[in-house]
């Protein structure tokens, strides 16, 4: 929201702000709001449409369905993915990504490599992308100064583990908000990288203790070395409030050093960056602390039983999405036999128990919305799943065929949601990682064919 008030007020911007809620309005005639699932590429390609230049500010890290099977890292892919084609389709002319900084670690938090995994999917598009890379964010409402603000206001005494003292560039949101801003305007910016933040550099132990100073708090912030990164993040989560699905990644990135490189800044004329001191006391005096952000709140879904599953296969030769979907329609019948049966017909796929009339399951091929790296089924019903809605079965490419993702949305099972929840998700979950064992071990020959 932020953001958006930043850029509605600029008369060089008339703003579409996406939203998978349709309660919003905006009299000023200076925005529109669009509904949009980024996870539906048909809603992404509509929601651009009309648009010059984008800004990607997007992460999964919370579930975004009533069940979710697989890592916010697929569920990122898939949405940046999505962003890209649409970006693509729509002839967007330039998109402005927020990132994270890169360390210098050989080994990246998921958290991290997930970002930078996004900026790359983000670039496979063609579109100029200038990537905007910051540490953590500090403003009025954000999650970070939250997380930060509650440890200092509910523990008079903490116990510090090694993390609290590693060196990181916190940013301030009116910095993130005033590159972002000037990166738009100007395309000497494109497909270009900076790292967002300015000296001090600073820990997060010395930020917590500045906090309690600038609150009229007395805390005592201990050091203790041996206190495992399992336990610190279940201990901020418990004490914050926050949900483990957003804690425990961005704990385990401030386990590295997060600091801009100099030859990688942005300099913005005539703007003076704050120090991360700064950007706590301006965060102090214009919270609302009686509001939540809105990481912390439960997300809601369209449905109070649907389901996502996603499952990443990285097959040892690049293969397209249409010859992983073959693959998967001859191998499963295979995998189950006698007691799964499929069958072809024109554009609809079957599952049948051989005893039973009823299809276990129903697809329709979409034609219309398939391509060689991505393939589209909508799901029409059967004893399992009810056929009403957006459910679908997607096979798609990802970075130039590296990367194959299966995933299904917005599925509505007909079992009772407990049992579901314990036999048919769980089935489902086993036969995707047998399938992707399957198909990461065979070859695969400069034709599509199976050499077994």
């Amino acid at each position: 929201m932020a953001l958006i008030k930043e850029l509605s007020t600029d008369s060089d911007f008339q703003v579409v702000a996406l939203s998978r809620s349709s309660e919003h309005s905006d009299e000023s005639g200076m925005l529109e709001w669009r509904k949009c699932d980024l996870f539906s590429l048909l809603d992404v390609e509509n929601a651009m449409s009309g648009c010059d230049v984008a800004v990607y500010l997007v992460h999964s890290m919370l579930p975004s369905a009533n069940l979710v099977q697989g890592s916010f890292e697929d569920f990122d892919a898939i949405l940046a993915d999505n962003f890209s084609r649409a970006a693509r389709k729509n002839r967007i002319q330039h998109i402005v990504y927020l990132g994270g900084i890169v360390p210098e670690a050989k080994r990246l938090s998921a958290h991290l490599r997930s970002r930078l995994e996004v900026e790359e999917v983000l670039g496979v598009s063609g579109v100029p992308v200038t990537a905007l890379r910051a540490g953590l964010v500090i403003g009025s409402g954000g999650s970070s100064f939250r997380l930060m603000y509650n440890l200092v206001r509910r523990l008079p005494l903490m116990l510090c583990p090694n993390w609290t003292s590693t060196l990181s560039c916190p940013v301030a949101l009116k910095d993130v908000l005033a590159s972002i801003s000037f990166c738009l305007k100007n395309t000497q910016t494109r497909s270009r990288v900076y790292d967002l933040g300015t000296e001090p550099f600073v820990s997060y132990r010395s930020m917590m203790m500045h906090l309690s100073a600038k609150l009229g708090f007395k805390r005592y912030l201990l050091p203790v070395p041996f206190v495992s990164p399992f336990l610190s993040r279940l201990w901020v989560s418990l004490v914050t409030g926050a949900p483990r699905n957003l804690v425990y990644p961005l704990v385990a990135s401030l386990t590295s050093k997060m600091l801009p490189r100099a030859d990688h800044r942005l300099e913005i004329p005539n703007h003076k960056w704050q120090s991360p001191y700064e950007a706590i006391d301006e965060a102090v005096l214009e919270s609302d602390l009686k509001l939540l952000p809105r990481a912390f709140r439960t997300p809601k879904t369209d449905s109070d039983k649907d389901v996502r599953s996603v499952q990443r296969i990285i097959p040892r030769k690049p293969t397209s999405a249409k010859i992983v979907a073959e693959k998967y329609f001859k191998w499963l019948p295979r995998f189950y036999t006698p007691f799964i049966k499929v069958q072809f017909d024109q554009e609809y796929i079957y599952f049948k128990f051989p005893l039973l009339r009823i299809p276990l399951l129903v697809l329709k091929y979409s034609e219309e919305r398939s391509t060689d790296d991505r393939q589209l089924y909508y799901i029409k019903g059967g004893l399992l799943a009810y056929g009403q809605g957006r459910g679908r079965l997607e096979f798609r490419n990802v970075l130039n065929k590296a990367i194959t993702i299966v995933a299904i949305h917005e599925f509505r099972p007909r079992l009772p949601w407990l049992i579901y929840k314990y036999t048919q998700a769980l089935l489902h979950a086993f036969t995707m990682e047998r399938f992707k064992q399957r198909l990461i071990k065979q070859k695969v020959s400069n034709g599509g064919g199976e050499k077994l």
